[in-house]
């Protein structure tokens, strides 16, 4: 990995601040955005035993980003049936999305805070055979250490917004290091493809996961009624809105 004081800095950082991580987790369980069963999960601790055999762990956040993940799962079990399937989200919603969906012979767990006692009990229980990062996911903690345990990452889908290169670009430093841990890296676009590059990364390709699977699941009847009330009105739809924004 490339050498970068920034990053040194944020593993430092994060390593002093991480015992304040389950105060954090817990005052987040008290106002809903976590899973008070399961919010051991975001400290690396597993809920589930490790199957045996080959793991390939694909890493999302929230649901937009959980359900492009669900063509790329479904393609891995139906081509490659011996390998399990470990996904990792950080949202409440995304958990709540992905469960009815998920195919046979794939894991759901929370993914852990970026800290470093939290994410080496997590690669130390999964031990995956190669990471998938979809979209914009770039914890630092997280990706360095999947490549100290000798990990194959791969950034899928990749996407990274004006704002976003801006402020990698004050660290400059920092941003190849990570970039320097993927092997494969695909982004959405050739806008995205030149950002990257000039971050690091070496591009192979452009893939758009959102635009691969299948169409998703709907209430057949219900979709009828509303056609049948809105008649030829125009429509006007708020989508992944929060609580009092409609």
């Amino acid at each position: 990995m490339v050498f970068s004081p920034a990053l040194i800095a944020y593993r430092l950082a994060t390593r002093a601040l991480e015992p304040l991580a389950p105060r954090l987790l817990d005052s987040r369980v008290s106002k809903g955005k976590e899973d008070p069963v399961r919010v051991d999960e975001r400290l690396g601790l597993a809920s589930l035993a490790r199957p045996a055999g080959p793991l390939v762990w694909i890493h999302g956040v929230s649901v937009g980003e959980a359900l492009s993940i669900l063509p790329l799962a479904e393609r891995i079990r139906k081509d490659r049936p011996d390998v399990t399937v470990l996904v990792t989200t950080g949202t409440l919603t995304s958990a709540e999305v992905l469960a009815p969906r998920l195919p046979q012979g794939v894991i759901h767990q929370f993914a852990p805070v970026d800290g470093p006692q939290a994410v080496a009990a997590f690669l130390d229980h999964w031990q995956p055979q190669l990471g998938v990062f979809v979209e914009s996911e770039l914890w630092p903690n997280l990706i360095s250490a999947a490549q100290q345990h000798n990990i194959t990452l791969a950034l899928v889908s990749a996407r990274i917004t004006t704002k976003t290169y801006e402020g990698w670009q004050k660290a400059p430093g920092m941003a190849r290091s990570l970039m320097s841990a993927f092997t494969h890296v695909w982004p959405q676009d050739a806008e995205g493809a030149e950002r990257l590059s000039q971050m690091g990364a070496r591009i192979e390709g452009q893939v758009n996961l959102k635009l691969s699977g299948e169409p998703l699941p709907y209430d057949r009847a219900e979709f009828s009624r509303l056609s049948g009330l809105i008649g030829d009105r125009p429509v006007v739809v708020l989508a992944s809105t929060h609580e009092h924004e409609e």
